[in-house]
């Protein structure tokens, strides 16, 4: 699907509008979050839809005042701000509830690292449904057994519990699945005295070949009786790890082979960050769901579609033991285009020292965008606007910055950033010039203005020196100057570039920092590359945390471990 073709008009109605309230300059950011808010059918083609509106808001940026006023008259004049809702959840299905039973949700994420964008759905779309029928939402740790690619360690139970923490998700209660396994105990002997669980001891090669078969192996024809006293054998350490599982005797002709005789309970000598070596026999997951969910009352289970063979096992299992359990709903993958989200990758490069933490911004966990900015009302936002559809989608970033600039522009004040900065000396620089007082927010006069220092020496971003060598052009809300074809720059390290008016023609309009109270500017980039630059003096106040736009360059966050008054000022980038 290509965009509308329709959608370069509107694009530009949007730029004119911009330009109209921002003193000639339209602005990109503002007219995706714009459409996007209005029109949802464009959320997969975001990126696509960011490009062109740098295009068109380029050509409108160019033209005189009156002719945008003129242009923006006879597309229909000013466009109304959008309306926004608290939360899309109008996608949502209603769930199947009784009259006299409270909904209770359960969330039950696997402690092998900190949360990251691809765990937003469960927690925000379970915690819409809690809010919509009023609710309990449980948090259940799946601290069964691990392995080396997926370790449990304890600082992953406290990263969860802050993850949930940011997203102002509190759970209504807490649960630690190594806490139970007792329980799942008193369920295996349940399940074996109905006759419907074995001890087998088949080698893995010949366990993959009877199933695929459909054949059964030598010990499901175990008795009762002797199927109990293997399964104590386990309990006691009579097997070693790999040995010996309980076995759930399903259909050996099952189309999915995947389902034949599926296992229950294993053994490991995995030692357990909370419990150690108490346990040596742990159950499978979707066998402690199938107890937990019935005793901890849980009545929806809502979680993607990958888990449907899941939830095949927890009714067979509801089944076999005359039990009613709670109604299923899915929703399909959602991928973020450019994040490569593993948690077994991101452990290693943490672990190693690659990765800045769980909070560097390439494992895309819900610490690092909380570090670059991006709140979780925006995550929020972006998730639920999908529901619950079962489709796979796959979404440009560009979809959650949309979301993200919606919440925090207006009241993101604006700075003054240059990268790869040049010196330019302004020959004939007006006198009595002195600093100008900009505004915080070109839409916000209750955010204030702060006074910026100016001339006669500038520093200007290098690839706008080169792009414009030899042409006039306007330091962007001061005055106007003829840049030298040749950049060469004299004895005292400045281009020298003529004075020509402060009049604001049609010309490039070119960002700037004094050179007289320049601030060193350290960005860690999305990709965990550094970007460094000149900021304007007003940076000297900014405060660890605090949200900034660097005008033309995007939104940043300063860095929480960043001390005031230090150079040079250590942000991490967020989107544009």
């Amino acid at each position: 699907m290509t965009l509308p073709p329709d959608i370069e008009a509107r694009l530009r109605r949007l730029a004119l509008d911009n330009a109209v309230h921002h003193d000639g300059e339209a602005r990109p950011g503002p007219l995706v979050s714009r459409l996007l808010a209005s029109d949802p059918s464009l959320r997969d083609h975001a990126e696509d839809l960011r490009r062109l509106a740098a295009t068109v808001a380029s050509d409108v940026t160019q033209m005189r005042r009156a002719e945008q006023e003129r242009a923006l008259a006879e597309l229909g004049g000013p466009i109304a701000a959008p309306v926004r809702e608290e939360a899309r959840v109008g996608e949502l299905p209603p769930l199947l509830t009784g009259a006299d039973r409270k909904v209770v949700l359960r969330m039950a994420p696997f402690p092998s690292g900190a949360l990251h964008i691809g765990h937003a759905r469960m927690i925000f779309i379970n915690d819409a449904y809690r809010r919509r029928y009023d609710g309990k939402l449980l948090l259940v740790l799946d601290d069964t057994v691990g392995s080396e690619e997926k370790r449990i360690e304890l600082e992953f139970f406290d990263l969860i519990l802050q993850d949930l923490d940011r997203c102002q998700v509190k759970p209504d209660a807490t649960y630690y699945k190594s806490d139970r396994i007792p329980r799942h105990y008193e369920w295996a002997a349940r399940v074996i005295d109905r006759g419907a669980a074995y001890v087998c001891v088949c080698p893995p090669d010949l366990l993959r070949e009877n199933r695929k078969n459909g054949l059964a192996c030598p010990e499901r024809s175990q008795s009762i009786n002797e199927t109990r006293n293997h399964w104590q054998k386990m309990l006691a350490g009579g097997f070693a790890p790999g040995e010996a599982v309980l076995r759930l005797k399903t259909d050996l002709q099952d189309p999915d082979p995947a389902f034949r005789d599926r296992v229950l309970l294993r053994i490991s000598d995995f030692d357990h960050p909370r419990v150690g070596h108490r346990y040596r026999v742990w159950p499978m997951l979707e066998f402690s769901w199938a107890v937990d969910d019935i005793e901890l009352g849980v009545t929806h289970v809502i979680r993607g579609k990958d888990l449907v063979i899941e939830d095949r096992m927890q009714e067979f299992i509801w089944k076999l033991l005359g039990i009613s359990g709670p109604q299923f709903l899915h929703w399909g993958i959602l991928r973020v285009r450019e994040a490569k989200v593993a948690k077994s990758k991101a452990y290693v490069e943490v672990k190693s020292g690659l990765y800045d933490g769980w909070a560097d911004p390439r494992t895309w966990s819900l610490q690092s965008l909380d570090r670059r900015g991006i709140t979780p009302e925006a995550v929020r936002q972006f998730t639920l606007s999908f529901g619950l559809s079962l489709a796979d989608i796959e979404v440009p970033a560009e979809t959650l910055y949309a979301e993200n600039r919606t919440v925090i522009d207006p009241t993101t004040p604006r700075r003054l950033f240059v990268p790869d900065p040049r010196l330019v000396r302004v020959e004939g620089y007006p006198g009595g010039l002195g600093p100008v007082l900009l505004p915080n927010h070109p839409d916000r006069p209750d955010l204030g203005t702060r006074s910026v220092a100016t001339g006669p020496s500038f520093w200007l971003p290098g690839a706008e020196l080169v792009k414009n060598a030899g042409k006039e052009i306007r330091l962007k809300d001061l005055l106007n100057v003829q840049l030298p074809a040749d950049l060469t720059p004299g004895q005292d390290g400045a281009v020298v570039a003529p004075f020509t008016s402060k009049q604001n023609k049609r010309l490039p309009r070119i960002q700037w920092v004094s050179e007289s109270e320049s601030v060193p500017v350290d960005i860690l980039e999305v990709d965990g590359t550094h970007r460094t630059g000149l900021g304007e003096g007003a940076l000297r106040t900014a405060q660890p945390g605090d949200r900034i736009q660097f005008e033309r360059v995007g939104f940043v966050r300063v860095e929480a471990d960043w001390h005031p008054g230090t150079a040079p000022v250590r942000v991490c980038y967020g989107h544009p």
